[in-house]
């Protein structure tokens, strides 16, 4: 059992691995994002889990049409020594107009192993 406790952090503070992925997701750069994640990934998403290269490059290309809003990373935390979470308000035109999501990381090898982003 780990003995670390979560930590909040600067936004800045997060691993390399993550604010890249953060950075080509935000740009639709789905090529570059596909480069900080294990070939086989998973990430879930609105209750879906989608699984390696193929399958999440399918998903950040739908879901980069899908609405127009704004993200902003507002928080993040360090859960333990592989897993951190990047909290981002959103706002734009899907349902409810408003959200915080919780981008919940899990790393391996020095690259994404996991992503489940969340309210």
């Amino acid at each position: 059992m780990s003995t670390d406790r979560p930590q909040t952090i600067a936004p800045e503070d997060l691993p390399e691995v993550i604010t890249g992925f953060l950075t080509a997701h935000r740009a639709h750069d789905a090529a570059t994002a596909l480069g900080f994640l294990r070939p086989d990934a998973t990430v879930t998403d609105d209750g879906r889990t989608h699984r390696g290269a193929p399958a999440i490059e399918a998903w950040m290309t739908r879901t980069a049409g899908e609405y127009t809003y704004t993200t902003e990373l507002i928080g993040a935390q360090r859960l333990d020594a592989d897993r951190y979470v990047a909290t981002h308000h959103l706002e734009g035109d899907f349902p409810g107009g408003v959200v915080d999501l919780h981008y919940r990381f899990r790393l391996g090898g020095g690259l994404i192993e996991d992503l489940r982003i969340e309210p």
